[in-house]
């Protein structure tokens, strides 16, 4: 093989650019740095470097975090299957770019010029390109104009590919027929529970031999999860907060450099939905002025979440022509469209925040809480080398508190311990669970800056509970499993009363509705597949759209609950109404999606055969290594 091409940053480049362009979602600008560790591999001639690889992990590592308010840790991510999901996209986008070199594709500098002004991470907040955000992020990122600008002319190139294979494949129209009419389907059902006052008899109080059987048969119900049994010591910012000294001028410093935050105008928090063409614009605010869609159900037409499209807080300078008029609502609305760089404009506003007018006096107890605890963080930052020492020299856990800050304890830990005390913490949750009685104490990193280290005593394996310890634990499982087995052998007695009584069922077509037979069943009309009766779980609803024919009735048991339903009516979806055609469009694009999905993932995988794929198996687990 000749020599490996390598380019500049583009995982970096892919950050600052916030585009989601190559895979269907999955990539974005991605080039390969000519770092000088090794790459992990390569396809054909173009090689992935080690720093890309665990430049994407971190980046996926991220947003996932955002995405569930967690942090993410390393044993979580490869859990998660984050290193192999990163290795896969960049192996593909290696094997684009190696394909758009083979065959010279590239744009010019228009087209590149179009995509470095248009993307989020060179704008201000009111959507214009900042000649001057662009020069300083790529000097921060140690990247040159021209350099970046290769990047993405090279992932420019891709998307070409991309497009190639995947343009003109569209969903089938009846398959996207059938799935918009079975998601729009509404039907009329009818339904009760039976509670335990519709026994004829109270349920009889089990002897003891029942209770007995009934504890062994269910042992699982009954038995002790795993106790690890384990000493720690710990040392967290909260517990040095006390001692720690703040300086009042410091203080002040604070406060200045926070100014903002204390001293603010009115704002608004803005959402913004950009579109192709002023008359797409105005067709959607009509949409919404009419009540006929919302702000969200037109980002979702777009294949956006608010979540994308969200600016948060703005004042009215930052939103340039829009300002004005968003201002001027006293409560949340949509305008536009207006014009922006970005083109034809609508701007949601959701909340009137009130100005910010808090002193130094008003603020500094707050200050001087998140002052104390910074100091106490950096204090345990700078200690912590010291505590490392001591375990590595032999220092036992009950040898800590006498020679550091840190403090010792004790705990029986398992999957039911409650998250309170060091157990609220993540990080040693998962140390706790993975640890053995041969590992050493060792100095771990908390969430908010602190610090443990722990030690496995003994294991206690699971075991069954004396049904003495339980009795009551026993009896209330078996009076709930005998309650819902005498309640389902009535709801089969009812359901066959009822259909024996039932008057021919409804047609198809929705005519007229079955009317209820002599019964307590209560009507529900109209019923939405993923709509909802109040006060009855979701799985009644579900089972209500899996009845075939009106009339048909079904027991129902759902959250120890026994229920008896019927289905009165089917209507059929009406695909002809605006409403139903937006869903039978957002159905066809996403099984278009799909099919593109596959087909593309087919088109990559071909790629990497013809070019040949190498591995470097010792860099890629040296950078695995190096995941935190």
């Amino acid at each position: 093989m000749g020599s490996l091409r390598t380019k500049g940053k583009s995982t970096v480049v892919w950050l600052l650019m916030g585009m989601l362009l190559l895979g269907l979602g999955g990539f974005g600008v991605t080039s390969f740095s000519g770092s000088s560790t090794a790459a992990i591999g390569a396809v054909g001639d173009t090689s992935v470097g080690t720093d890309d690889y665990l430049r994407a992990i971190q980046s996926e590592m991220q947003a996932f975090s955002a995405q569930t308010g967690q942090p993410v840790t390393a044993e979580t991510a490869r859990a998660l299957g984050v290193p192999q999901s990163a290795q896969a996209r960049l192996f593909t986008a290696a094997a684009l770019e190696d394909e758009a070199r083979q065959l010279g594709l590239s744009v010019g500098d228009e087209a590149v010029a179009r995509q470095i002004v248009a993307a989020p991470g060179f704008q201000t907040p009111s959507g214009q390109f900042d000649r001057a955000r662009y020069t300083d992020l790529l000097r921060r990122e140690g990247l040159s104009e021209a350099e970046f600008e290769g990047d993405v002319r090279m992932d420019e190139a891709r998307l070409i590919l991309q497009r190639a294979v995947v343009g003109g494949v569209t969903g089938a129209e009846t398959m996207r027929d059938r799935t918009a009419g079975w998601l729009l389907e509404r039907r009329d059902i009818a339904w009760d529970e039976l509670t335990a006052a519709d026994l004829p008899a109270p349920v009889a109080t089990p002897d003891e031999a029942t209770l007995t059987a009934w504890h062994q048969a269910n042992a699982d119900r009954f038995t002790a999860p795993e106790t690890r049994k384990i000493t720690y010591v710990w040392l967290t910012p909260e517990m040095l907060e006390a001692s720690v000294t703040l300086d009042e001028a410091a203080l002040r410093d604070l406060y200045q450099q926070r100014i903002d935050e204390f001293q603010q105008p009115e704002r608004r928090m803005v959402e913004r939905l950009v579109f192709n063409d002023e008359a797409a614009a105005t067709a959607a605010k009509a949409r919404i002025d009419a009540g006929q869609s919302s702000f969200e159900q037109e980002a979702n037409l777009r294949g956006l979440e608010l979540t994308d499209i969200d600016l948060g807080e703005m004042a009215e300078g930052d939103l340039g022509a829009a300002g004005a008029a968003v201002f001027a609502l006293d409560q949340p609305g949509v305008v536009g469209p207006f014009m922006t760089d970005l083109g034809p404009t609508l701007f949601s506003m959701n909340a009137i925040l009130e100005p910010a007018n808090i002193t130094y006096e008003q603020a500094v107890p707050d200050l001087r809480a998140e002052a104390a605890a910074d100091r106490a963080r950096r204090v345990i930052e700078e200690q912590a080398p010291q505590f490392e020492d001591l375990l590595a020299g032999g220092a036992t856990l009950e040898d800590m508190p006498g020679a550091t800050p840190m403090q010792i304890g004790s705990i029986d830990y398992s999957a039911d311990t409650p998250s309170e005390g060091i157990a609220a913490y993540q990080a040693f949750r998962e140390r706790a669970r993975a640890l053995t009685a041969e590992d050493f104490p060792q100095l771990y990193q908390l969430d908010d800056g602190g610090v443990f280290a722990l030690r496995l005593d003994s294991l206690v394996p699971p075991a069954l509970i004396p049904f003495d310890q339980v009795r009551d634990r026993v009896l209330e499982d078996w009076t709930q499993a005998e309650t819902g087995r005498l309640l389902k052998s009535l709801g089969e007695d009812r359901r066959m009363a009822l259909e024996s009584d039932a008057p021919a069922p409804a047609p198809a077509d929705g005519a007229a509705a079955v009317p209820a037979p002599a019964a307590t069943l209560v009507p529900v009309a109209g019923l939405e597949r993923d709509g909802a009766i109040e006060g009855v779980p979701g799985d009644v609803v579900s089972h209500a759209f899996r009845l075939k024919e009106p009339g048909e009735i079904a027991v129902v048991e759902a959250e120890n609950r026994v229920f008896l339903v019927r289905l009165d009516r089917i209507i059929p979806a009406d695909l002809t109404v605006d409403e139903a055609q937006r869903v039978v469009d957002g159905v066809g694009n996403r099984l278009t999606e799909s099919l593109q999905a596959d087909l593309f993932d087919a088109y990559a995988r071909a790629l990497q055969v013809s070019h040949g794929v190498t591995l470097n198996q010792s860099a890629l687990n040296a950078a695995n290594a190096r995941i935190q």
